[in-house]
């Protein structure tokens, strides 16, 4: 049985702190040390999905919803949230289910790609 810890999270600048107080956060989470390798791995690879979306942005002739970095960079924040609704304390939890994270849909499949 792995050990969980609490660390402090703030999804916004893709922090995982051990200390509350070093650093303002959105969300507490009990998890084990592979839960937040995990947590980790998603918010390095959102930055740079974000990094090569910034990038393509800045060509006028390539509409957002069709931009392949913007819907993975989508599709990685809705993971990250995802897992902070699974290892979140009760707050965390309740929050993540007021966002309304829908399913994927035939629409939007990306949502749903194993990432």
């Amino acid at each position: 049985m792995d050990n969980k810890n609490t660390y402090y999270v703030s999804v916004g600048r893709r922090e995982i702190l051990r200390s509350g107080t070093d650093s303002p956060y959105e969300f507490v989470v009990n998890a084990t040390d592979d839960e937040i390798t995990k947590l980790r791995i998603l918010f390095d690879r959102n930055e740079e999905s974000e990094m090569e979306g910034f990038l393509i942005g800045q060509m006028p002739s390539v509409p957002y919803h069709v931009d392949g970095p913007n819907q993975e960079s989508d599709n990685l924040l809705i993971k990250i949230y995802r897992l902070i609704g699974e290892i979140g304390d009760e707050e965390a939890r309740n929050h993540i289910k007021t966002m309304g994270l829908k399913p994927p849909t035939e629409e939007h499949p990306y949502i749903d790609k194993e990432v």
